[in-house]
């Protein structure tokens, strides 16, 4: 009987088993799958293990700060496996990174390594005025394009929020009217609206969708799919529409769903709304969001804001 040539493989390197503990732990406490595949997942196991790899780098506690700049200067120098990377991709992978290593060392681990974040240009956001925001409204042909223009532009919730929408999502409280969207981490909120927008969508949830729509979906497809059913409106559906109504409007730029927010955001700060209010609303689990993003509102604006708030006192 001739002797079997026993291949011993080759045991998991105790980073990436710590890699995988970490992705796990990201999935358990809410972060959604897509979020955990792609703004952690791949970072981490696509970049930073095979770079780990070819380093040498089996354990967390044997990476060093000089080692994570070296990635960092790889990446930003040679680009990763697809070719070049943008400084902002860098800083994408490095910020799992940067994560990953914090939550190592909590969970006690021995890291050394500190992770430093390459510096980004402050670029300017970019917002629709509130002209243009009734030229976007008033180039929609019916009432559910008009609804989204105009819901994302007075809340500011996430285009992925707003196709989730459901019928059962209207919430009355004392003489208030919210709607109730999941946002980020699956983490609720109540989102107010104004009188008039409530009533609008109350009357086109009630009766301005198809009868036979078979979802409590609120905004659905215009045509119904192969199985004859009307599907609900994907984040994809929205961005070609209000790229669509930007070319009628003739805006002379790209309009897409997320400009709303950044929108709806600036227009609250410069009306004098407090941040951690904006910040609620938005669904930001904290003010650095707001402070880095909107950076751009000048002192003009701080001002009159500030005289706004101290008008009351002297009338």
């Amino acid at each position: 009987m001739a002797n079997l040539k026993v291949v011993k493989s080759k045991p998991t390197p105790a980073i990436e088993r710590l890699v995988d503990d970490y992705l796990a732990h990201c999935q358990a406490i809410g972060l959604s799958a897509k979020t955990v595949k792609f703004s952690y997942g791949y970072p981490l196991r696509e970049v930073f293990l095979p770079w780990c790899a070819e380093s040498g780098i089996a354990e967390v506690g044997a990476l060093s700060s000089r080692d994570v700049d070296r990635l960092s200067i790889q990446l930003l120098e040679q680009g990763g496996r697809r070719g070049a990377l943008s400084r902002a991709t860098v800083w994408t992978y490095l910020k799992a990174v940067k994560r990953f290593l914090a939550w190592s060392k909590g969970e006690g681990e021995p890291v050394q390594a500190e992770a430093k974040l390459p510096k980004l240009p402050q670029k300017l956001v970019e917002i629709l005025s509130r002209a243009e925001i009734e030229r976007l409204e008033d180039a929609a042909v019916n009432e559910r394009d008009k609804l989204i223009v105009r819901l994302l532009a007075d809340t500011g919730i996430r285009v992925s929020e707003l196709v989730q929408l459901r019928t059962s999502d209207f919430v009355e409280r004392d003489r208030t009217a919210f709607i109730k969207v999941i946002g980020k981490g699956v983490r609720e909120r109540l989102v107010p609206l104004t009188p008039a927008l409530y009533r609008r969508l109350r009357r086109y949830a009630d009766r301005g969708r198809p009868q036979d729509a078979g979802t409590d979906r609120v905004f659905l497809a215009l045509r119904k799919d192969a199985d004859g059913d009307y599907g609900g409106l994907t984040p994809s559906g929205v961005q070609q529409m209000v790229r669509g109504l930007g070319e009628k409007a003739g805006l002379g730029r790209r309009v897409h769903p997320h400009i709303f927010r950044h929108s709806a955001a600036t227009y609250y700060l410069q009306r004098g709304m407090d941040s951690l209010l904006v910040a609620q609303i938005l669904g930001h689990s904290s003010l650095q969001m707001i402070q880095k993003v909107y950076s751009h509102l000048s002192p003009t604006d701080a001002h009159a804001a500030l005289v706004a708030a101290l008008r009351k006192d002297h009338d």
